[in-house]
């Protein structure tokens, strides 16, 4: 199990309970990460200004 981190703004109170994904650490050393659901691939990609973009 991934420790949870501290997240440096403040979280809703409908939010508190969800899961924390850290974007840099599912694409290890690269900006892109595939992701799966449903048998579907996803590519999840972190733009030079620092965005995720989330394509099919």
């Amino acid at each position: 199990m991934t420790p949870m981190t501290t997240l440096p703004y403040p979280v809703r109170a409908e939010d508190a309970d969800l899961p924390v994904h850290d974007a840099r650490a599912l694409t290890g050393d690269g900006i892109r990460a595939r992701i799966l659901l449903d048998g579907q691939s996803y590519t999840l990609r972190i733009t030079r200004a620092g965005k995720l973009i989330l394509t099919k």
